[in-house]
C-alpha cells in the first residue's frame, strides 16, 4: 500500500510539473505558433491563377453570406475611409479558415443555415478578434503618442455607453443580429496599423497582403520596414495551403463579389 501510495503521489507530482511547465510556456509566448512566410511577392501571381477555391462549396456558400453584409460592411467603409473590399477580405478568410477547418459544422450549421461562424471564446466574432486587440484599439483612439493614433476625428469612435465595457465589448463583437462593430474594429486595426507604417516611412496602402498578415499576427508583431513579407496562420483551401496574407491578397485581386465589394 506505501509502494501504490508513493506511486500514486509521484503520478500527482508528475502532472503538476507538465501543468506548471505548460503555464509558464503559454505566459511566455513559447507555445505560439509562427505560421508561415511568403518570401517571394511573385508567389501571388502564381497563386492567383488557380481559381479553383471559386467553384467549392464553402465559397459558394460564404458568397452567398457575404453578400447581405454589403450595406453595414458600406457604412463602415464610409466612417473610417478605407475600401469595402480592404474591409471585408480578412473576414473572407476568416470564413473560409472557419469552414474548411470545421468540416462536420460547417455541414450541420453553416451550409444549410446560410449564417457566418461567430466565435465568442478565444476570438470574438466573425472576424476572430481577440479581447486584448479590442482593448488595445479602443486604447489607441484616445492616445495622442501612440504610432497607431488615427487623430482627433476618431477618438469617440468606440465610446461605450455603459459603466461596464467587457461585457459591452463581447456583446459589441458576438452580436448575432449586427456585425457592425466586428467590422468597426476591424477596420479600425487596419487603419491603425496603416498610420503607423505611414508614419515611419513605410506605406503599405497598396499592400493588403501586408494589412492582413498583420491583421492576423498583431500589434506586438508590427513592425514598419521597407521590405514587409506577407504571411500569417496557414489555411488550407480546397487542398492547397496558403498563408493568411497571401489568399488575402488572392482575393482582393480576385473579381469575386466586386460589385458588393469594391476597392
Amino acid at each position: 500500500m506505501k509502494s501504490l501510495f508513493r506511486i500514486v503521489i509521484y503520478v500527482f507530482a508528475g502532472i503538476g510539473f507538465v501543468l506548471v511547465v505548460g503555464y509558464i510556456a503559454v505566459e511566455l509566448g513559447l507555445t505560439k505558433t509562427r505560421g508561415v512566410v511568403d518570401t517571394q511577392r511573385d508567389y501571388f501571381q502564381t497563386q492567383i491563377k488557380d481559381d479553383s477555391w471559386t467553384e467549392t462549396e464553402e465559397w459558394t456558400v460564404l458568397k452567398e453570406i457575404i453578400q447581405k453584409e454589403d450595406l453595414v460592411i458600406a457604412k463602415v467603409a464610409q466612417e473610417t475611409g478605407l475600401s469595402p473590399r480592404l474591409i471585408v477580405t480578412p473576414l473572407v478568410v476568416e470564413q473560409l479558415r472557419l469552414f474548411y477547418s470545421n468540416r462536420e459544422i460547417f455541414k450541420e450549421v453553416f451550409a444549410p443555415l446560410k449564417v457566418l461562424g461567430n466565435q465568442s471564446q478565444f476570438s470574438w466574432g466573425v472576424l476572430g478578434i481577440k479581447q486584448d486587440t479590442a482593448r488595445q484599439i479602443e486604447s489607441n483612439l484616445k492616445n495622442p503618442s501612440s504610432p497607431w493614433y488615427l487623430g482627433k476625428d476618431f477618438e469617440h469612435a468606440l465610446d461605450f455607453k455603459t459603466d461596464n465595457p467587457d461585457n459591452e465589448r463581447f456583446e459589441r463583437l458576438t452580436d448575432e443580429e449586427s456585425r457592425y462593430y466586428s467590422y468597426l474594429y476591424a477596420a479600425l486595426f487596419m487603419k491603425q496599423i496603416m498610420a503607423q507604417w505611414e508614419k515611419a516611412g513605410f506605406p503599405i496602402a497598396d499592400r493588403p497582403d501586408i494589412i492582413a498578415t498583420l491583421y492576423n499576427i498583431g500589434f506586438e508583431n508590427s513592425r514598419p520596414n521597407k521590405d514587409p513579407k506577407a504571411g500569417g496562420a496557414e489555411i488550407e483551401i480546397n487542398k492547397t495551403t496558403y498563408s493568411f496574407g497571401g489568399f488575402a491578397q488572392i482575393f482582393f485581386d480576385s473579381k469575386e463579389l466586386m460589385n458588393e465589394f469594391p476597392r
